[in-house]
Order: structure tokens, then C-alpha cells, then sequence
């Protein structure tokens, strides 16, 4: 019985926040590719945002997790507040997104500890890169809104 709470729903958190911070990431590497025209900083989100992938591959079975997706009767997909579905800006847009990363890979790096700590050592580095990514676009982004 306690393995069985131990390991209920891990599959599905694993499931939902790759999926997140892939997203999120995405979002903030279009803002550097279109918004911002940065072909460097559009490399390191995607190198980051497929780092997250092949972690993913290499230490889960993405077939189980698959497997345990349940969209529909997820119990959070209708709840939202009223900043979610508000944005003033590319600056709003890109921060929304880089935020729901960093907290996606944090939630990865500490799931994946109840099942290969090396696992949730690469998720950790990931995350300090994501740190470290946010603080160069955000300089852009200011610099660029200062332009206009």
C-alpha cells in the first residue's frame, strides 16, 4: 500500500509538467526568435527546451507516462485566474511563460527524486540554465522596450 501512494500519479505530474515546460519554453524561444530577432538566445531556449526532451527519454518511459495522460478529466484544466487569460504585452507573454517553465522543470527535478536521482540532478541543471536564459532575454526585452 505505501508503494503504491509513493508512486500514485507520478507518471501524470511527469506527463503534465514536460509538457509545460516545453510549452513554456517554446513561447519565450519564439519571442527571442520574432520579437527580439536573436538567433543566440532562440538556440539556448531550444537546446534547453530539447534537453528537457531527451532527459525525459533517457530516464522515463514515455509510453507510461502516455499512458496516464488523462486531459480531459484532469480536475485543474478548467480552473484559470483572470491573469491568465490577460496580457499586456510580449514582456507579459514571455514572463508568463519563462515562469511556468522554471516551475515545470522544478516540479520534474523534484518528482524525478522518487525515482532516479540522476535523473533529478539533470532536471536541476536545467533549471539553473533557465535561470540564467531568463535574465539575458529580460535584458533584451527592456532594452528593446526602451527603444520604442
Amino acid at each position: 500500500m505505501r508503494d503504491y501512494i509513493k508512486h500514485k500519479g507520478i507518471d501524470r505530474v511527469l506527463d503534465a509538467n514536460i509538457n509545460r515546460a516545453k510549452e513554456g519554453l517554446r513561447v519565450c524561444e519564439d519571442v527571442c526568435r520574432f520579437v527580439l530577432d536573436n538567433a543566440r538566445l532562440t538556440s539556448e531556449f531550444k537546446q534547453i527546451r530539447h534537453a528537457i526532451e531527451a532527459t525525459a527519454k533517457r530516464y522515463t518511459r514515455l509510453s507510461c507516462l502516455l499512458g496516464e495522460r488523462s486531459a480531459l478529466k484532469d480536475s485543474g484544466r478548467l480552473i484559470h485566474t483572470h491573469n491568465e487569460l490577460t496580457r499586456r504585452d510580449v514582456r507579459d507573454i514571455f514572463f508568463a511563460n519563462i515562469q511556468r517553465a522554471k516551475e515545470s522543470v522544478r516540479v520534474l527535478e523534484e518528482f524525478s527524486k522518487l525515482k532516479n536521482f540522476r535523473c533529478a540532478l539533470r532536471y536541476k541543471q536545467l533549471r539553473y540554465r533557465v535561470y540564467e536564459l531568463e535574465k539575458k532575454a529580460a535584458l533584451r526585452l527592456a532594452a528593446l522596450c526602451r527603444i520604442r
